[in-house]
């Protein structure tokens, strides 16, 4: 007898996230929907003292449950399944501040998911939001996530995207001193980063990415009045891209670029710098972006946010929205990437 395979849903580690600020509960909150359990299998990484905390702290309904491994878990919708890393003191814990010990469990969370994700044990890793002062507290020196994953997966070429309902955006330079961002400009950064938007959309079956280049200075530099970059930098690089057949224009006017493609002109737009890109991103969509890191190995999506330690300290209830969109893109990106690899058509005995 022929049996057609179920859809395929992909198995998600959930990084649990700084566990003084809101990445705990929004885990729980997120993982409250039925409708997540439709897409993917979702395993948190973290600690269960940490999730418990947080359950009775809001009165939350799902119940936490640890796993030793992957294939322990059962992937039930109102129970929610943790490797449970255990390096939380729970009692030295304290909600809403800055301290190492949660640095360096937020980090040990990460490296587990990248490990998982690298084995196939996992088929995509959606990261909950770490501190950057408390990851350097704990004696790893990173600027944030996307470097983080960059290292542990032996990534050289990468770039850091935001997804929302009505923009795209895509990074030149991460997280660096506008003053170094500027200077690490340069035509072949900016192409490679055009290349990176065009396999990410086409992964995303948009089969002809629409690709804009935001310039770096005001009105892209007016022809050179207001910096070379545009000439000497920026428009070399779209030129190249443009004689691989690729849809690209640019430099735009950065105050113009963003709202071109918010109307549909462009599929993404390439920013220069961090907040360049940030800002359009956070005004539109704050609470259903999704950040995603182009160019390693494995999937990973994360939310647009911080660990928002006020919140979380002053207990007011944190919005999961960010996490939830985060975990469907992944589950997206992974059943295209893997569903026709594993959805196999199977003979069996009648």
């Amino acid at each position: 007898m022929i049996v057609l395979p179920e859809r395929f849903k992909p198995i998600l580690g959930i990084t649990m996230g700084d566990p003084a600020g809101i990445g705990p509960e929004i885990t729980i909150r997120a993982l409250s929907l039925k409708n997540l359990y439709d897409q993917c299998q979702p395993i948190v990484i973290g600690d269960r003292r940490v999730l418990i905390q947080e359950k009775r702290a809001y009165d939350l309904e799902p119940e936490i449950r640890s796993v030793d491994t992957i294939s322990d878990a059962r992937f039930e919708y109102g129970t929610i399944d943790l490797l449970d890393l255990n390096n939380v003191k729970i009692e030295e814990l304290r909600v809403g501040e800055t301290q190492p010990m949660a640095g360096k469990a937020s980090y040990e969370y990460i490296k587990k998911g990248v490990e998982l994700a690298i084995d196939d044990e996992i088929q995509g890793i959606v990261t909950c939001p770490i501190n950057k002062e408390a990851l350097n507290k704990a004696g790893y020196p990173y600027p944030g996530h996307t470097e983080i994953l960059a290292e542990l997966t032996g990534s050289r070429e990468f770039a850091m995207m935001f997804l929302t309902p009505y923009l795209r955006v895509i990074l030149v330079t991460i997280h660096q001193p506008l003053r170094k961002a500027c200077d690490l400009i340069k035509k072949d950064r900016v192409l490679k980063t055009i290349e990176l938007a065009y396999e990410a959309l086409k992964g995303m079956d948009i089969t002809s990415p629409r690709i804009a280049v935001a310039g770096l200075n005001p009105h892209a530099s007016e022809s050179g009045m207001f910096g070379r970059e545009e000439t000497e930098e920026i428009e070399p690089a779209v030129e190249l891209a443009k004689k691989a057949g690729l849809k690209v224009v640019g430099p735009i006017s950065p105050d113009t670029a963003f709202w071109r493609a918010k109307k549909g002109d462009f599929d993404i737009v390439v920013a220069m710098y961090h907040d360049q890109g940030c800002i359009p991103i956070k005004l539109l969509g704050f609470e259903v972006g999704v950040n995603m890191t182009v160019g390693l190995p494995i999937i990973r999506t994360s939310v647009d946010h911080g660990t928002a330690f006020r919140h979380a300290l002053e207990r007011v209830g944190a919005n999961p929205n960010s996490l939830v969109e985060a975990i469907k893109v992944a589950a997206k990106l992974a059943q295209d990437k893997y569903g026709n690899k594993i959805d196999t058509i199977k003979e069996v005995d009648q």
